[in-house]
């Protein structure tokens, strides 16, 4: 339950992230970051 409530944290941050993006390029990195975010998250 505490895997899920912190993968849901992440999507909204990374959202936010993603809403704050003024290039296509920039949205690239803001989805990478958020994607290693979280695998780290999942692989504890």
């Amino acid at each position: 339950m505490k895997r899920v409530i912190i993968l849901m944290v992440l999507s909204v941050f990374s959202v936010g992230m993603l809403a704050g993006c003024n290039t296509v390029a920039g949205a690239g990195k803001d989805v990478q970051k958020a994607g290693e975010k979280v695998e780290d998250a999942a692989n504890k």
